[in-house]
C-alpha cells in the first residue's frame, strides 16, 4: 500500500512539472489543477494535511482562474502591415525561432508586395498572417500566434469571423503547406482540408 501511495505522490509531482512547461497559461491552469488535485488526494491517503489543504487551495485558485479566462469576451482586431514597418521587423526577429518551428518559409515574409496582417487580440499583437494573392487565393507562408495565445480564438476569429475581410479583397480561397505534424494537426483543425499538388500535400480551405 506504501508503494501504491508513492506512485500517486510521483504521478501528481510529474504532472505539476509538466505544467510549468506549458507556453499557454489555460494549458498551465488545467494541467496543473488536475496535478494538484491529485497531490491533494495524495495527501489526504497518507494523512499529511497541510499538503492536502494546500493543493486543494491551489485547485480553487485554477478554477477561479480558468473561469475568467472562459468568461472574459477578448477584443480582436486585424491590423494591416507592411514590409517596411519598423514593429513588422521587429516582431519577425523576436520570433524567428518560434516561426521557423512552425512553417520553414521564413524567407516569404521579405516578399514585396504580399499581404501581411496582424491580429491583435486586447489590442496586443498575438498573431501574425503573411501570404501573397494570386487570383482569388491567398497562398498563406505564415500563419503564427504568439506562445500565449495558442488556444485557437485567433484561429477562430481569423478563418471564421473576418471572412469577409478576405472576400472584400477577393480572397475565395485558402491554401498553404503543412510545417509538420502539429502544424498540420492545427490545419485540419482550423477547417483545411488536404490535397496533392504537383505531387505534394497542400491545404485548402474554401470562404463560402
Amino acid at each position: 500500500m506504501g508503494n501504491y501511495l508513492e506512485y500517486i505522490g510521483y504521478i501528481a509531482s510529474l504532472i505539476v512539472l509538466i505544467s510549468l512547461l506549458m507556453s499557454s497559461v489555460k494549458k498551465l491552469r488545467w494541467i496543473n489543477m488536475i496535478g494538484s488535485l491529485i497531490f491533494g488526494t495524495y495527501g489526504f491517503l497518507i494523512q499529511s494535511y497541510p499538503v492536502a489543504i494546500m493543493n486543494l487551495g491551489i485547485v480553487l485558485i485554477n478554477i477561479y482562474y480558468l473561469v475568467q479566462m472562459y468568461g472574459n469576451k477578448d477584443y480582436f482586431q486585424l491590423l494591416e502591415t507592411s514590409e517596411n514597418d519598423a514593429y513588422f521587423e521587429r516582431f519577425k526577429t523576436f520570433y524567428h525561432s518560434e516561426i521557423q518551428s512552425f512553417m520553414d518559409q521564413e524567407h516569404s515574409m521579405n516578399t514585396k508586395g504580399s499581404f501581411k496582417v496582424f491580429v491583435l487580440r486586447n489590442m496586443v499583437p498575438a498573431g501574425l498572417l503573411v501570404g501573397n494573392i494570386e487570383g482569388k487565393t491567398l497562398h498563406i507562408t505564415i500563419d503564427f500566434a504568439t506562445p500565449q495565445y495558442r488556444d485557437f480564438k485567433i484561429a477562430s476569429y481569423l478563418f471564421e469571423d473576418q471572412k469577409v475581410f478576405f472576400q472584400a479583397k477577393g480572397i475565395n480561397i485558402l491554401k498553404t503547406s503543412s510545417g509538420n505534424k502539429k502544424h498540420e494537426k492545427y490545419l485540419k483543425r482550423i477547417g483545411f482540408h488536404q490535397e496533392i499538388e504537383n505531387g505534394q500535400p497542400i491545404y485548402i480551405k474554401e470562404l463560402s
